[in-house]
């Protein structure tokens, strides 16, 4: 199964992410850190992805290949994450056959209505341990 982690400003959520996948699942998975910029890319490479790649033109090539998208739900918002994710990526991604695990963290103005508001640990637990088993 091929999961891609989709992150953007200093990486920090797909890092708990992709810790959170290697330590459930090991190499049993490969898990593909997509940046919207260097420094998150490099971050979710030290939480342990198995390769990575920064920037749009990556970003709509790979999302095509994915079995699973995780991230923020940024990453289907034009111009959110201040921007770095453009509409071609928010596009991609939702136009994406992978099936999608967003966590509804967003500093845009935008709210997901009628969500539990769990801490992030807990919302990538869940999908981690409870969503993503159900796939394998």
């Amino acid at each position: 199964m091929r999961i891609c982690v989709i992150d953007g400003q200093g990486g920090g959520i797909g890092s708990v992410i992709i810790r959170a996948i290697k330590e459930e699942y090991g190499e049993e998975v490969e898990v593909l850190a997509l940046g919207s910029n260097a420094i998150a890319t490099t971050q979710m490479m030290k939480a342990g992805a198995n390769r990575g790649a920064t920037g749009e033109n990556a970003i709509l090539v790979t999302v095509a290949q994915a079995d699973v998208i995780i991230g923020p739900i940024g990453i289907v918002l034009a111009n959110a994450m201040m921007g770095e994710i453009t509409p071609a990526v928010a596009a991609g991604v939702a136009s994406s056959p992978a099936k999608k695990f967003l966590l509804p963290l967003t500093q845009e103005n935008v709210e997901v209505a009628a969500v539990t508001r769990e801490p992030l640990p807990h919302q990538v637990d869940h999908i981690v341990k409870v969503r993503l088993k159900e796939m394998l």
